[in-house]
């Protein structure tokens, strides 16, 4: 059974878990009523996260570009193969959609973002009133897409790990 590489896996796994934490602090964050110290914070982290996924997110195309992945198995319907392949396509577009839309909204609002807190990622463009809530707006559906994209992802892999058990999961796994 063909696997991935294991910088593929790595990279997988941890963009995934990079995911998972943004978008779970990004919905505690929003939740905060106010402008608290905890909640500056968590945007804070919620940045970090985000700037993260996009450095995680270049290296890992660049590591696709010069390592195919492995083939579909092949007793697997062409009409999965396509849709593996759309949602796949997807959740790369995503992963840079995301934190580049909240990049251009933090920018928008004027807002500072301090990688780390040690060095300071130069604004795109001057705050705009105008711009804030729509790219606010761009980055939140975005992210309710990524969420159904990566649902649908989780369950296709269990669909093959324990309905189909063509061995498509295991090569993924560490």
């Amino acid at each position: 059974m063909d696997r991935y590489t294991k910088p593929a896996i790595l990279l997988h796994w941890l963009t995934a878990l990079l995911i998972i934490a943004a978008f779970t602090l990004g919905v505690i964050m929003t939740d905060i009523p106010g402008l608290t110290p905890t909640k500056l914070k968590y945007y804070s982290w919620h940045k970090w996260l985000g700037i993260t996924v996009l450095a995680v997110a270049v290296i890992r195309v660049l590591w696709r570009k010069a390592n195919r992945p492995p083939a579909p198995p092949a007793s697997m319907p062409q009409w999965q193969v396509k849709a593996a392949d759309a949602t796949h396509a997807l959740l790369y577009l995503l992963i840079f959609a995301v934190p580049v839309t909240g990049y251009l909204y933090t920018t928008a609002a004027g807002v500072p973002v301090v990688y780390l807190g040690l060095f300071q990622i130069p604004a795109a463009f001057d705050p705009n009133a105008e711009w804030k809530p729509v790219l606010k707006a761009i980055h939140y559906w975005l992210n309710m897409v990524m969420a159904g994209a990566v649902a649908l992802h989780v369950g296709a892999a269990l669909k093959h790990q324990f309905i189909d058990r063509d061995g498509v999961l295991r090569r993924m796994l560490p």
